[in-house]
């Protein structure tokens, strides 16, 4: 274990999404990552198909570097046993609704008493309070309520989810920026702290440039479909193949680029001097540019529309993205052990990423786990019989 976090222990009591991706963040960057779950499994194992044996790919793609045991927390005996666990813990990482831990008498100020290092970080909806505090949060509904669907999709279309969770993993990676953090000033006061990362602020926090544009037009912004609501051409454009994505950021790049199109006398029209006229123009300025690019092919002309310092990329699906020898070049495929997933994105020159191992089966380390923590066979044995650590997900 070489990663930069070797030496911190995770005890990662989360489900679903955001703090399990949290979790595998850490991991990847060399935490002992301890993942509880309850006896019928984080839901994800059952988020198919595909499937692979009994567990979904959803699952898959956000538990990997994890060792694996179930407790049934609504137990006293699974909660001591989660306290044991928790004497030589750095972090614990959990995304219960608000009061459940207080409930059950391990709140975060117990924990904060009994493990004063320990930094809490709890992954939720809403926060804690407020008007909307305790209520559960998903990505699809803090998309809705967060006002990114209503910037997305096209003009004279309906308000759209983006099509991946994208709230649910940047409150993931708020969660191990807030964790680093504490980490970081632990160092200096030797004490930990309380870590909140909740969707619904991370909801808002993804609002640029329309919160910025807003608090300064008072104009409620508006659905642009893949086009930029700042900037043209910043936009999917028609080719002679598949679409083209241009990202054209000012004057120069855009006199680039009528140039290596062959349309080098657009700069010079009034409707197209400055990205103020542009955008004014933009439907004009589409229909030129589509002109001009009938003639190539996008896959072929954005690699030389690129290295020649013009923002572009040819529109790729999943598997041809994946397929792309950069994607391999820059390890962004991880296999192990049969499974396949995606890389870390942070790379760090001496203590990079490491993929020890692939993701766990359901208690996968249930008795390696235990007697780390002292527990004898017999112990280990009535907690199994018990229900308290069971091996088999019900």
């Amino acid at each position: 274990m070489t990663g930069a976090l070797h030496g911190i222990r995770v005890i990662d009591v989360s489900r679903i999404l955001g703090g399990p991706y949290a979790g595998q963040v850490l991991g990847d960057h060399g935490a002992d990552v301890i993942k509880i779950e309850p006896p019928a499994g984080d839901d994800t194992r059952t988020w198919g198909p595909p499937f692979q044996g009994d567990t979904a790919s959803y699952f898959l793609g956000l538990n990997r570097n994890k060792r694996a045991i179930a407790l049934d927390l609504r137990k006293p005996e699974g909660r001591e046993v989660l306290l044991r666990l928790l004497e030589d813990a750095d972090v614990l990482l959990e995304n219960y609704k608000t009061g459940t831990l207080e409930a059950w008498g391990i709140g975060h100020d117990v924990l904060a008493e009994r493990f004063p290092r320990l930094i809490h970080c709890c992954v939720t909806g809403f926060g804690a309070d407020g008007p909307f505090g305790g209520l559960p949060g998903y990505d699809a509904i803090l998309q809705a309520m967060g006002g990114v669907m209503s910037v997305n999709g096209e003009a004279d279309g309906e308000p759209t989810r983006v099509g991946l969770p994208v709230v649910d993993m940047v409150t993931g990676l708020n969660a191990v920026i807030g964790i680093m953090m504490a980490l970081h000033e632990r160092n200096h006061s030797g004490k930990g702290q309380y870590v909140e990362a909740a969707l619904f602020d991370t909801s808002l926090s993804l609002l640029h440039p329309h919160a910025a544009n807003y608090f300064l037009s008072g104009k409620v912004p508006q659905r642009s479909g893949n086009s930029h609501p700042n900037i043209a051409p910043y936009s999917t454009y028609a080719t002679g193949t598949r679409p083209l994505y241009l990202a054209v950021g000012n004057d120069g790049q855009f006199r680039k680029l009528c140039q290596l199109i062959g349309v080098p006398g657009l700069p010079g029209d009034a409707r197209f001097a400055t990205n103020a006229d542009r955008l004014i123009n933009r439907d004009a300025l589409r229909h030129e540019l589509e002109a001009a690019l009938a003639g190539f092919k996008a896959e072929e002309l954005a690699p030389h529309l690129i290295a020649s310092g013009v923002p572009a990329g040819p529109v790729l699906d999943v598997a041809e993205a994946l397929a792309l020898p950069h994607t391999e070049h820059r390890g962004m495929v991880v296999r192990k052990d049969g499974y396949r997933g995606l890389g870390a994105p942070v790379k760090l020159t001496r203590t990079g990423p490491d993929y020890r191992a692939a993701p766990p089966e359901f208690a996968q380390h249930s008795d390696e786990i235990l007697r780390e923590h002292g527990f004898s066979d017999q112990q280990i044995t009535e907690l199994r019989d018990s229900g308290v650590a069971p091996t088999r997900r019900r």
